[in-house]
């Protein structure tokens, strides 16, 4: 098992701009192809996803959009070889799912709310981006009532 950073999914995902980026590009590749087809086996952080599609929506980077974004990441956790704790392929799915039909809440905050979905805990959070999210329960001071 390999543990993955942030910067060879990237190598795997954007086109390389400088031989040194290339030279990257095909080793990234090398290793998601033996993971696609089960020669390798992988893992990550949550942190190192949350990074990669950071830095894919950045201005300053690459500016893809949320739909774009969530098909690549899509791409990866699917693959046969990639692997996660039980349940959070199912979590990150999910929140690729929040993050895609609501692209302001952003990744991290689709994670969160993924999570306490997922079981089935309510969310305590002052953001009202996650007030229309469906079934999201919002944590509440005890005496106070959803609206």
């Amino acid at each position: 098992m390999i543990v993955v950073d942030a910067n060879v999914f990237l190598r795997y995902l954007v086109q390389p701009t400088t031989p040194a980026q290339h030279t990257m590009a095909q080793q990234a590749h090398a290793l998601f192809e033996a993971v696609q087809h089960g020669g390798e086996e992988i893992t990550t952080a949550e942190v190192v996803l949350h990074e990669v599609a950071f830095v894919l929506a950045s201005k300053a980077h690459y500016s893809l959009s949320a739909t774009d974004i969530s098909a690549a990441l899509r791409l990866l956790l699917q693959m046969p070889g990639f692997r996660l704790p039980r349940g959070q392929k199912r979590v990150y799915m999910r929140a690729l799912d929040l993050y895609t039909s609501k692209p302001k809440l952003g990744f991290a905050d689709a994670i969160v709310a993924a999570t306490a979905e997922h079981h089935g805990l309510p969310l305590a959070t002052f953001d009202s981006d996650f007030d229309d999210l469906v079934p999201l329960k919002r944590w509440l001071p005890p005496g106070e009532e959803q609206t």
